[in-house]
């Protein structure tokens, strides 16, 4: 009768549970789209120049020095390596829950119950000894150890450890994508550096040069061949240019305390070599295939291994609508007095109980997690889609962007040359009165501005070559 009783419990709850698992919650599914175009609008090129590493990129032995230094002190690279860390126990956790939960006990305690209790009652009648009672207060001694267990049987535990697997994978390749930003921006901020001290080089000869033609206009006026207004003009170019000239050491104090900041220290001086800027060469760059990005990008991988994670993370809900079985197990001794602590068998205890539970009713919690898992992979297959889309967009910018600066410098260059000849022929068509004072100083002027916008074109060239280098996933291998 108890068999027959007993199989009709384990069959209702068998029921109970095929129920409860099979009706779930009706929830958006989307896969993820990994195509890209062939090619970045050109020729295709297997060659990518991000498996090229960044002291074989970078030439200078100035910057070279500047980006080891920041991979060693910088501070959010720091912060990433610990979140690595904490991904890492993440995953020791998840692993200790496929494990038994084993602990051990030592109870002292004292124990009285009710006389007038069915429990005080057959106390007050039992003899310890003979001739003497259970005492009303019983001390009661215990030790031993006790296990609890829950099968993994649909793999709730084990994906819920593979997910944390993936994010901490997700978590290195944040740190990879750190590190390339992190070169790339010392190395942007460095190109920066360097053009600045060339603009300040330039304004300061370019001082020298209207204060020589402001020396002139005072004896063109002296000789009354031109009037206080050319002085004064000229005098106050003179001002505006020695007011740049403060603008741009200012510019070089903030580019400077950046790159400290960007190393990790204090502001001191940047080591660099700044006469040699004009001359510097951008790097050939070879994009590749665009599928390459897939395998170069840290923040392609990342989030691939963020989605990853969170199709987990599903499972792991879903498993939470199955009954979940429980092993619980318990070994140990206990008596009243310490005398009879260890005696074997009559003060051994020991339990073994399994337990079969599922969600019945109320499962609205269980229905919420479900579906803001769901929510959490979809978010994630648009996240990992979004960084394709940009990366194949970012490089397809900068290789426009290196094209068209190429062409652009090529005629600033010219310019500069145009206006820096026709310096010296102002200055003889004015001494031969055959041009007056205001041509003389807009073309001084033009040809300032000229150099200082050949030089910012050198610079967005360096950068431009920088930032392809960056957007093709180069830097962190």
């Amino acid at each position: 009768m108890f068999k027959n009783n007993l199989y009709k419990g384990l069959v209702l709850a068998l029921i109970c549970a095929a129920y409860t698992a099979c009706k779930l919650p009706e929830v958006a599914q989307r896969a993820e789209n990994k195509n890209t175009p062939v090619s970045f609008n050109g020729p295709q090129d297997t060659v990518s120049s991000a498996s090229i590493q960044w002291r074989n990129f970078f030439t200078d032995p100035n910057l070279i020095n500047l980006i080891d230094t920041a991979l060693k002190h910088n501070q959010e690279l720091n912060i990433t390596l610990q979140d690595i860390e904490i991904a890492k126990n993440e995953i020791k956790a998840k692993k200790g829950d496929l494990l038994p939960n084993v602990t051990y006990g030592v109870v002292a305690g004292l124990d009285k119950v009710g006389r007038y209790t069915s429990s005080g009652a057959g106390d007050a009648s039992t003899e310890i000894t003979p001739g003497k009672p259970v005492p009303e207060v019983l001390p009661d001694y215990h030790f031993g150890l006790q296990a609890n267990w829950e099968a993994d049987i649909w793999h709730k535990l084990r994906n819920a450890k593979k997910a944390a697997i993936n994010q901490y994978l997700a978590t290195v390749e944040g740190k990879n994508f750190v590190i390339t930003n992190l070169i790339a921006e010392v190395a942007n901020s460095y190109y920066e550096l360097l053009a600045s001290d060339n603009q300040l080089e330039t304004v300061r000869k370019n001082i020298e040069l209207q204060s020589n033609a402001l020396e002139l206009m005072k004896i063109q006026k002296q000789a009354t061949r031109v009037n206080e207004l050319a002085v004064r003009k000229f005098e106050a170019e003179v001002l505006s240019s020695k007011s740049l000239e403060f603008d741009i050491q200012q510019d070089i104090i903030e580019n400077e305390n950046k790159i400290n900041f960007l190393l990790g220290r204090f502001p001191q001086p940047i080591i660099r070599d700044k006469s040699s800027f004009t001359d510097l060469v951008p790097a050939t760059v070879h994009t590749g295939l665009p599928a390459q990005l897939l395998a170069n990008r840290p923040d392609i991988k990342q989030a691939e291994y963020e989605l990853a994670a969170a199709k987990l993370d599903v499972k792991v809900a879903k498993a939470q609508f199955y009954p979940s079985l429980g092993i619980s197990a318990a070994i140990g001794y206990q008596a009243f007095n310490p005398s009879y602590l260890l005696r074997t068998p009559e003060s051994l205890i020991y339990s073994l109980a399994g337990d079969l539970a599922g969600p019945l009713i109320n499962r609205n919690a269980i229905k919420a997690e479900y579906s803001s898992a769901n929510a959490k992979q979809l978010q994630a297959v648009f996240d990992y889609e979004k960084a394709i889309l940009n990366g194949y967009i970012e490089v397809a910018n900068q290789m426009s962007k290196i094209s068209n600066l190429q062409k652009s410098y090529d005629l600033k260059s010219k310019q500069v040359t145009a206006l820096t000849q026709s310096i010296d022929i102002s200055n003889d068509l004015f001494k031969a009165a055959r041009a007056d004072y205001f041509e003389v100083l807009m073309t001084q002027r033009d040809a300032l501005q000229s150099k200082l916008e050949l030089i910012e074109t050198k610079k967005q060239q360096l950068n431009a070559v920088v930032d392809i280098y960056q957007a093709l996933g180069g830097g962190w291998k």
